[in-house]
């Protein structure tokens, strides 16, 4: 099978990367916080660190910034070492641009001087970058007004253009949207996504929103108590996850759990293969509400199913709801008493009690060791 994103990776690694972390390791108390962490970011890469609070990304975040330092390991800028442990490039000579949650503007300047802040040079110079700027995420408007003037998506513009002025060649974000208005964050991240790619800065991105990173990144670094635990395209890491905790981290899955015997688990949706799994195993079979089908047809009478699609089993109505552009319906399972979820487009409220068929597409299930 080839997926979309393998021809994305290729030709990122056939380049040179802008940041390179390799073997990171920094430790409270003797407690690994980032545990042997390595990654590489292409010149107009976005490249997100995605995981629960506690993981370690924010960090790894500041210990390339520069605002903390390893226990072990390096980074590197254009294949140059910045740090290793024991010598440090100052954060200011790191050409490393930074864009956290608090936008941090200075009040008492404008729009136009917050911009130029970081730069050096003539004051026509530092006012024609930063106009050139603001005119690109649409704030001409705005250059001599002041911060507490703006709407908060309206800052959190100034403040990307800001990070962006002096022309750095990577940019780490920290949470950066998160302070925002729903409604607003897809715009603002189109914005900002299409500002870094036209600069051609390597970006790394924190953020605990898997729906942010798959928007946002090209390439997706799962982190899990201080180590990347997989490392790829979004749609490679959303249909091939390494284990079951990575694949609930994207969406709700239902677990079905088996018993291997003679390389088969037996289940209400009929067997499943299992090879390289000894006998008498727990098996964990992961497949997503969305894959989960309501079969309307058969009812058990109507033609065999394929064996793609595996056996109809029955399932009785628990609860249905309205969720928005879909309806989740949970099933207790005649096979073993287990509650399925299930999502239909529109609107589906069948009433609880109501008995229905279910099918299951083998392709679309995960088949992982039990580790509970």
């Amino acid at each position: 099978m080839v997926f979309i994103g393998l021809g994305i990776e290729a030709d990122l690694k056939a380049q040179a990367p802008l940041l390179e972390v390799r073997n990171l390791v920094r430790r409270f108390s003797g407690r690994p916080v980032v545990d042997d962490l390595s990654l590489r970011v292409m010149p107009g890469q976005v490249t997100c660190l995605l995981g629960p609070s506690g993981c370690g990304k924010s960090t790894t975040l500041r210990i390339i910034a520069g605002v903390d330092r390893q226990d072990e390991g390096m980074v590197l800028v254009s294949g140059n070492v910045i740090s290793d442990g024991s010598s440090d490039t100052p954060p200011e000579d790191r050409s490393i641009g930074l864009m956290f949650q608090d936008f941090a503007l200075f009040p008492h300047l404008t729009v136009a001087e917050n911009v130029a802040f970081g730069l050096t040079g003539p004051k026509d110079a530092k006012r024609s970058r930063a106009s050139e700027l603001l005119a690109r995420v649409d704030l001409s408007r705005a250059i001599d007004v002041y911060p507490h003037e703006l709407s908060g998506g309206e800052q959190q513009r100034v403040a990307l253009v800001r990070a962006l002025a002096p022309r750095p060649k990577i940019m780490l974000m920290d949470e950066p949207f998160s302070g925002l208005d729903e409604r607003l964050k897809d715009e603002i991240r189109d914005t900002t996504l299409s500002v870094l790619k036209d600069e051609g800065t390597a970006v790394l991105l924190v953020t605990h929103e898997p729906d942010e990173a798959m928007r946002m990144a090209d390439e997706i670094a799962l982190m899990r108590a201080g180590r990347i635990v997989q490392l790829g395209a979004p749609y490679n890491i959303y249909n091939s996850p390494v284990d079951k905790a990575c694949a609930a981290f994207f969406s709700d899955i239902n677990v079905i759990e088996g018993t291997v015997q003679g390389a088969l688990v037996s289940t209400a949706f009929g067997e499943f293969l299992a090879p390289g799994h000894p006998d008498g195993g727990r098996i964990d079979i992961v497949i997503r509400p969305q894959h989960l089908r309501i079969d309307f047809d058969r009812g058990g009478k109507g033609p065999n199913p394929t064996a793609a699609d595996g056996a109809p089993a029955r399932g009785i109505v628990e609860r249905a709801r309205f969720v928005g552009r879909e309806s989740l319906i949970e099933f207790r399972m005649d096979y073993d008493g287990s509650i399925l979820k299930a999502t239909v487009p529109s609107v589906f409220l069948p009433s609880p009690g109501t008995a229905l068929w279910l099918m299951i597409r083998r392709e679309r299930c995960f088949v992982f060791r039990n580790s509970d």
